[in-house]
């Protein structure tokens, strides 16, 4: 079995300030880029649903709705184009 290395470990006040930017991209309905935990590639995407009870984050690109753990996003950003 593969072993996966861990999911780096964040205070607090990161979390929160993660969580602030999702909720406020969600409510102004912007296109957000999101660095994931052990994915190669960021995700494009508006933020469609927050899922409280699973922890998810749902994403559309436009193609898909991509469901991310909220642990697993490490950063948000906007893009630049």
């Amino acid at each position: 079995m593969a072993k996966t290395p861990k999911r780096p470990t964040r205070d607090e006040f990161v979390l929160e300030e993660i969580g602030n930017q999702i909720t406020e991209s969600f409510n102004e309905e912007s296109t957000v880029l999101l660095t994931i935990w052990a994915w190669e590639n960021q995700v494009r995407g508006q933020i469609v649903h927050l899922d409280s009870r699973t922890g998810k984050v749902h994403v559309d690109n436009g193609q898909e709705t991509i469901k991310i753990p909220f642990m697993d996003i490490m950063a948000l950003d906007y893009p630049r184009d």
